[in-house]
């Protein structure tokens, strides 16, 4: 099982048998200092014998570049590739977070990343031009450093916006993974359909 160990690392952890409770064994994986940079919202899949890992960073409600690492076992070392949405020059994984990636179960080397919308969509050209998402890391950066850093009023503005999210209104994006090799790309699609895949 991966899951974030708040504001500090990822962790894997193994499972019982009858995947109830933990062994006590664990490994930890991408020591971050705090948020934006911490990593969350894991998404494992086994590829090729290959275990992929994607992740976000922790920026509240506000997206943010996914990255997606890999490693020969669940523990790991995983190297991290980059951004898997290399081609979103907004910096926000197209306005989503990845919460599952799976593979098709009737497709030879489909894989489908499912990722929420929390905020729904995002009108501008702040978002189209990448401009929201590096202002958002660097809001929040300045709220996790030591001591924390006085936000000025547009951006106390902007981030406490958080706290009045109502994530019933969160869309989803489905999107296909392609591979460069074994390197995995999310690139953006309008529309596609499983049946373009053998």
């Amino acid at each position: 099982m991966y899951f974030e160990r708040v504001h500090s690392e990822m962790i894997c952890a193994d499972l019982t048998e009858d995947y109830t409770n933990f062994t006590g064994y664990y490994t930890t994986h991408f020591p971050e200092p705090g948020p934006p940079t911490v990593r969350e919202a894991p998404a494992h899949f086994l590829r090729h014998g290959k275990h992929y890992l994607a992740t976000s960073g922790t920026t509240g409600y506000y997206p943010n570049p996914s990255e997606i690492a890999v490693a020969d076992t669940f523990h790991g070392p995983f190297r991290v590739l980059g951004d898997l949405h290399p081609n979103d020059h907004s910096r926000t994984s197209f306005n989503s977070q990845i919460s599952c990636i799976f593979r098709h179960p009737k497709k030879r080397d489909l894989y489908i990343a499912l990722a929420d919308r929390w905020r729904g969509p995002i009108e501008g050209a702040e978002f189209e031009s990448g401009k929201m998402s590096a202002m958002v890391q660097s809001e929040f950066r300045k709220r996790f450093s030591d001591p924390p850093e006085q936000l000025t009023e547009p951006e106390q503005r902007l981030m406490d916006t958080d706290l009045n999210i109502d994530t019933s209104q969160a869309r989803y994006v489905w999107l296909p993974i392609l591979f460069d090799g074994d390197r995995p790309v999310i690139e953006w699609r309008d529309e596609w359909s499983a049946s373009e895949y053998e």
